[in-house]
């Protein structure tokens, strides 16, 4: 059997055909899933609004007043790209977006006054003749474009690169934002899902679902995403992944994703034979 991954004609041996049928049998698509797909930010101009640690503290220091910090402190995020994703993890690179949002009107939400920021306000004046040329701004040239979904940067969600030949999925529960080279997962069973995606199960029915980009490389953008069927669990389900991958992601080890596997391997009810030929898969 053959199926395209969209750029090539990918052959299946039986045994492939047979085990990705059963999983597909009894999944459901992604794209029927309750969950929401979403690029990480884009900013049109890195340089000015994703600073460092030692910038972001210079900025706190030109704050004239206690509260003028405090309310600066939490306008500035900290943010991840697709090269800091891990599998269950990250490696932060203290990196931070000067979050000057644009507001979202249907909520009521304004958006950022710059002049109530002016040590921020300070730090983007030297870059405003590239940030009032660039076409994804907001209402004045301080602010970000619009993001509807600016508020799922809050929430419990998955963060994976948009490309990658090590197929990461991070689980965050500490409000990352991302850059556009990322990802981001928000909605039901997204404990599951981590796990789900994680595992050597998915590497080995889906990989070959997702186009290559040079040798190793593969793009995992959101269109690719939709056709995937993964089960759904019942609640108790959910909170058993979760409650693993909280785990890894609080010590990683090899037996924590082996037993992750196992886990998956059980869900779907597959034969030791089947369990064997798929193995522990590692991409590096």
């Amino acid at each position: 059997m053959s199926f395209t991954n969209g750029e090539s004609w990918v052959v299946l041996s039986e045994i492939e055909q047979r085990i990705k049928a059963k999983i597909e049998a009894i999944g459901t698509p992604l794209k029927d899933w309750d969950i929401n797909i979403y690029r990480g930010v884009l900013t049109g101009f890195n340089e000015a609004f994703i600073i460092n640690g030692q910038k972001k503290d210079e900025i706190l220091a030109n704050c004239k007043e206690d509260a003028e910090r405090i309310k600066t402190d939490e306008l500035i995020r900290p943010i991840l790209r697709g090269r800091d994703i891990k599998r269950y993890s990250y490696e932060f690179a203290d990196l931070w977006l000067i979050n000057t949002h644009n507001g979202l009107k249907e909520k009521d939400i304004k958006p950022i006054n710059i002049d109530d920021y002016p040590a921020v306000k300070q730090h983007l004046d030297k870059y405003f003749p590239q940030l009032e040329k660039r076409q994804d701004k907001g209402d004045t040239p301080y602010n970000l474009r619009n993001c509807a979904y600016i508020e799922d940067f809050y929430k419990q969600k998955i963060i994976y690169p948009n490309m990658t030949k090590y197929m990461p999925f991070y689980l965050d529960n500490k409000n990352f934002y991302t850059n556009q080279k990322c990802f981001i997962i928000t909605g039901k069973n997204i404990g599951f899902l981590t796990a789900f995606l994680n595992s050597s199960l998915f590497k080995y029915c889906y990989i070959d679902n997702f186009p290559k980009l040079g040798e190793k490389g593969r793009e995992l953008s959101k269109i690719f995403f939709d056709k995937i069927s993964v089960i759904q669990p019942n609640n108790d389900v959910e909170k058993q992944f979760l409650s693993a991958v909280i785990s890894i992601q609080e010590q990683y080890t090899k037996e924590k994703v082996l037993a992750i596997d196992k886990m998956i391997f059980d869900i779907y009810n597959l034969s030791q034979k089947e369990r064997e030929i798929i193995g522990f898969i590692e991409i590096e």
